[in-house]
């Protein structure tokens, strides 16, 4: 662990110079200096008072997480066919996407396909045509959304996706919070 690094980083993101949290410390302005070259080690005492000056706990200073995945592979994806309703397949973009604050999916309809209804929910829901026409059915109404053209809802009323075409539609969907 690179604790002078990590002390860098706290200070910068509270906004504070070296000579603010030296100050803050009653320490020298030099002496964070170096603990930020990694050119001298704190005391625990002085770590711990640092690390309150800087908002933080010695527990969340040494809690190592890994880093967060951010870019995902079609093996990390979860597909679903459905051959009742949709007529093609959902599939979940990014893993595990119900903790997240949105939920992209690509949903891929044949002829006659048409998405589960969902309910009315707080949020918003975007979509993008990547290929074929689709209708987007909210309440009573149908309005088609043709390639290249999106859409973007607040889910008020049911609402639901259908094929409005001869051939495959493919449509990028994503509901925050998730609901799919």
């Amino acid at each position: 662990m690179d604790i002078g690094k990590k002390i860098r980083l706290l200070r910068i993101q509270r906004g504070l110079t070296q000579e603010e949290l030296a100050d803050r410390c009653e320490l020298s302005k030099g002496f964070i200096s170096q603990l930020e070259r990694n050119l001298s080690s704190p005391s625990i005492a002085t770590l711990m008072d640092l690390l309150e000056c800087l908002g933080s706990s010695l527990q969340e200073f040494f809690n190592e997480r890994p880093p967060e995945k951010s870019v995902f592979a079609p093996q990390d994806m979860f597909v679903k066919e459905d051959n009742e309703e949709l007529h093609g397949t959902i599939t979940w973009l990014v893993p595990d996407a119900q903790k997240n604050a949105m939920e992209p999916i690509l949903l891929e309809m044949e002829a006659d396909g048409k998405s589960y209804p969902l309910p009315p929910h707080e949020g918003e829901e975007f979509g993008y045509v990547l290929t074929g026409s689709i209708f987007l059915v909210t309440g009573g109404r149908k309005t088609r959304v043709r390639t290249g053209y999106s859409f973007c809802i607040h889910p008020r009323e049911e609402h639901y996706l259908m094929n409005a075409g001869k051939s495959k539609a493919r449509v990028l969907w994503v509901s925050t919070p998730p609901s799919f």
